[in-house]
This record gives structure tokens, C-alpha cells and sequence, in this order.
């Protein structure tokens, strides 16, 4: 082989290898289909978006889509959308959804719905065909005590203008709750609520729920309505309850008050006691004093003894009448 077909080789290889990278980066069959769907782009604005790292096919097929359905979007927009981390075939597709529902809505506007989170393709197809929520049942106490369980389905259609800061589902749920809580609480009677359970769908209806929210309440209707506990029956017992177990500790706190002052009573007695017999302790020194001193003659302390011994048999005398008695009894 000689050199001139070497070099040959090499520059048919390298050719190949420039080709290979060109077609890699300029996204050659996408701007054929795009002229070919009528879609006038250029094929440097496709290395352009392969030079500001935009995937020229995220922003291309999107702009077909949309020029086939007549809409009047532009390069730049849709760009600009997706550098902003938008879903731009959501927000075509969104945008043909509200043209063929007859919905106005501006591209900036569908791309600030896009931006702020929300599935604005969703929220379209929901302002078409509105939406059912379900609530879980739903406990309120009617005045008589008795606990009443509601579950409502919520029939909502998306608010395409509130949808950038309204709030959501949960909003919407948690608001119904409190209709029906309130509702049935107002009842002087728990059968009122059995008999015409539409009362509650009627009430809390009225009450304008979908205020600030990103919905609008087409119709609020009870699913399933049932009985719960006796509400009443249970926070009187507990009330009771209650008050027994505060009966018990105040009779607990006088039965050891009565303990203590029975305490000290006994502590009184035997201090009583001790001063008694230290009293008559002093007697026979009293005594013994008088006899030396004359003041107390011999005589005199033996009319003594014989009125204490006459005392004595007395009472022996009297107690053992009272034993005989009882015996009687």
C-alpha cells in the first residue's frame, strides 16, 4: 500500500469521525422534520440551544405539536420556558386542551401555572370534566349526645385563574369537615340529621368553601351517613368518674386528718397522765412534810386511810353490780 492511499485512509477516517461529531451536535433530522411540518427554524438556532444546553428536541416537537394545532407560540418562549425548568410539551399540550374547550388562556399565563407546580394540563382537563373528591367519614356530636359519622363526595371544577396561589384538595376537604362538624352539632337531635342528611350537603353549601381556593364547588353531596357512640352517655360517665375518684381523695385526706388529731389527742392523755402521776407521786412527800411539821396529826391521817379504804370498797361494790346486771341482760 502506498502512502498516498494511507493518507487517503486516514483523511476518509477522519472525515467520517468530523461527520459523526457534526451530526451528534447539530440535530440535522430534527430540522428537517421541523421544516417539514411547516415549522420555519433555522439550524443555527438548533446549535444555539446545543450551545445554552437546551435539548433542542424538548423545544422543537413541542413547537410542532403546537404550530399543527394553530396556536401562536414562539421559539423564544418556548425556550425561555424550559431554561426556567417548565414541562414545555405539558404546557402545549395544556394550551391546545384550552383551545379546544373554547378556555382562554395565554401561554405566560400557563407557564406561570407550569412553574408554580401545578398540572396545568390537569387543571384544564379538570374545568372540562369536573372532578369527584371523596372525604373520609366525618364525626360531628349532635346536642343529644349521639355521635354522627358523614362521609360527602365533592364534585369540583379547576378555577384556572386562582390556580397560582389557591389553595388545594386538602383545603377543600378540610373545610367540608368543618361545615358537616358544625352542622350536625347544631342539631338539637341526631334523627333530624338521619332523616335528611341533604340538610348537610344544603348547609355547608352555602357557606362559599371554595373561597381562595384553586376550585369551585360544583355540588357537595352525602355519600354514607351511620351512627357512632353515645358521646353524651360516655362524658357523663367519665364524669362521674371523676367525681368519685375526687370524693374518695377528699375522704382519704379527713380519714388521716381524724388519724393525726386522734394521735395527738393520745399524746395529750399521756402527757395528762404522766402530770397525774407525778401529782400523786408528790402526795406521800406532801404528806410526810405535814406529819413532821404537826400541821397533820396521827389521828387525822388514819380517818384518812379509812375514808380511802371505805372509797375503795364502794366502787369495788358498784362495778361488780354492773357486771351482775349485765350478766342479767
Amino acid at each position: 500500500m502506498t502512502p498516498d492511499q494511507i493518507l487517503l485512509i486516514i483523511a476518509i477516517g477522519l472525515g467520517l469521525v468530523l461527520l459523526a461529531i457534526f451530526f451528534s451536535f447539530v440535530p440535522v433530522m430534527l430540522w428537517i422534520s421541523a421544516l417539514a411540518s411547516g415549522v420555519r427554524i433555522s439550524i443555527f438556532t438548533l446549535i444555539g440551544m446545543r450551545l445554552r444546553r437546551v435539548i433542542p428536541s424538548r423545544v422543537i416537537n413541542p413547537l410542532i405539536k403546537a404550530v399543527k394545532a394553530g396556536l401562536n407560540v414562539s421559539t423564544n418562549q418556548l425556550e425561555s420556558h424550559y431554561l426556567a425548568g417548565g414541562n414545555v410539551d405539558r404546557v402545549v399540550n395544556a394550551l391546545i386542551a384550552a383551545q379546544r374547550a373554547n378556555i382562554e388562556l395565554s401561554f405566560e399565563r400557563c407557564a406561570a401555572i407550569d412553574l408554580a407546580g401545578r398540572n396545568v394540563l390537569e387543571a384544564v382537563q379538570m374545568s372540562v370534566n369536573p372532578k369527584v373528591i371523596e372525604t373520609p367519614f366525618i364525626s360531628g356530636v349532635a346536642m343529644d349526645g349521639i355521635e354522627v359519622k358523614a362521609k360527602a363526595r365533592i364534585t369540583v371544577r379547576a378555577n384556572i385563574d386562582r390556580l397560582v396561589g389557591g389553595a388545594g384538595e386538602e383545603t377543600i376537604i378540610a373545610r367540608v369537615g368543618e361545615g358537616i362538624v358544625s352542622t350536625i352539632g347544631s342539631q338539637n337531635d341526631h334523627k333530624k340529621v338521619l332523616e335528611n342528611p341533604d340538610m348537610i350537603s344544603q348547609t355547608v353549601l352555602a357557606k362559599g368553601l371554595d373561597s381562595g381556593t384553586a376550585f369551585e364547588i360544583l355540588s357537595i353531596d352525602i355519600a354514607d351517613i351511620d351512627i357512632g357512640k353515645n358521646i353524651g352517655a360516655v362524658l357523663q360517665a367519665d364524669q362521674a368518674e371523676a367525681d368519685k375518684k375526687i370524693a374518695q381523695a377528699k375522704a382519704e385526706e379527713r380519714r388521716a386528718m381524724a388519724v393525726a388529731l386522734e394521735q395527738e389527742m393520745k399524746a395529750r392523755v399521756q402527757e395528762m397522765r404522766a402530770k397525774v402521776v407525778e401529782a400523786e407521786a408528790q402526795v406521800p412527800l406532801a404528806m410526810a412534810e405535814a406529819l413532821r411539821s404537826g400541821k397533820l396529826g396521827v389521828m387525822d391521817y388514819m380517818n384518812l386511810k379509812n375514808i380511802m379504804a371505805d372509797t375503795n370498797m364502794r366502787n369495788s361494790i358498784g362495778k361488780l353490780t354492773e357486771q351482775n346486771e349485765d350478766e342479767h341482760k
